[in-house]
C-alpha cells in the first residue's frame, strides 16, 4: 500500500474507533498557548490544573501574567509539573507576545515566520512550536510527538532512526494541507498511543490498527 493510502486508512480506522477528540481544549488562542507550554512532560489533566489556577486568580491574560513573578508564576502552575521551568518558559513566551505587539499580531505571521519566531523562545521545540501553530494559529502544521513515531514505526511506515522533521515531512506530503484533518489526526494518534500502542507492553488486542501491523 502507498504512502498516502496507507495514512489514509490509519485515520479511517481511528476516527471511526474513537471518533472526533475536540482538540486543543481552551477558550482562546492565548489559553491553546499556554497549554501547550505546560503540556511538556506531563499528562493534560495536571495541565487543566493549572490553567484553572490560573483562571481562578483571573491571571489566564498575556499582560497579568507578565505583570506576574516569576516565583508567583510558579506555584500556581505547580500542578503541571516542573513548575519553575515552565514558569521561566512561559515568560520567555510572552516576551516575545509583547515584542510582536500581542497575541493576535503574533498569530497573524505568515506561517514560516510564527514558527521560525516560536522555535526561537527558550524552551519551545518544534513539537511545542507546531501545537501553537496548528491549535492557536490554525495554519496546516501536522504536530508530531514520540506516539507518532511508536506508532508508524510499529506499523512499518517510517524507519526507528526518523527523527521529527522526517516524520513530519510523511504527513505534510500524503496528506492534503488540511487544518481540521491535521488536528484530527494528531489528536487520534495520542489517543491510540495512551489507550493501546503504549511503550514497553503494547495492548494490541482490541486496537484499531491491529490488522495493520508491520
Amino acid at each position: 500500500m502507498r504512502t498516502a493510502e496507507a495514512l489514509h486508512d490509519v485515520y479511517q480506522r481511528l476516527m471511526a474507533h474513537f471518533g472526533p477528540q475536540h482538540w486543543w481544549p481552551g477558550d482562546s488562542p492565548f489559553e491553546i498557548m499556554v497549554g501547550a507550554v505546560l503540556t511538556q512532560n506531563t499528562n493534560w489533566s495536571n495541565v487543566e490544573k493549572a490553567i484553572a489556577n490560573l483562571k481562578a486568580a483571573g491571571l489566564l491574560t498575556p499582560a497579568a501574567l507578565a505583570a506576574l513573578s516569576a516565583e508567583k508564576l510558579a506555584e500556581l502552575i505547580r500542578p503541571a509539573g516542573y513548575h519553575n521551568l515552565k514558569a521561566a518558559r512561559l515568560k520567555n513566551l510572552l516576551a516575545l507576545i509583547a515584542e510582536q505587539g500581542g497575541v493576535e499580531a503574533l498569530l497573524a505571521q505568515p506561517t514560516a515566520t510564527l514558527r521560525e519566531l516560536l522555535l526561537g523562545v527558550k524552551g519551545i521545540g518544534p513539537e511545542t512550536a507546531d501545537s501553537i501553530v496548528l491549535y492557536a494559529a490554525g495554519r496546516p502544521v501536522f504536530v508530531v510527538d514520540t506516539y507518532t513515531h511508536r506508532i508508524l514505526f510499529r506499523h512499518g511506515l517510517i524507519s526507528e532512526d526518523c527523527d521529527y522533521f522526517q516524520m513530519q515531512d510523511v504527513f505534510m506530503t500524503h496528506l492534503e494541507e488540511d487544518v481540521a484533518l491535521f488536528n484530527e489526526y494528531h489528536a487520534l494518534i495520542v489517543r491510540l498511543g495512551k489507550e493501546f500502542c503504549k511503550k514497553s507492553k503494547p495492548r494490541c488486542e482490541g486496537c484499531p490498527l491491529a490488522e495493520l501491523a508491520a
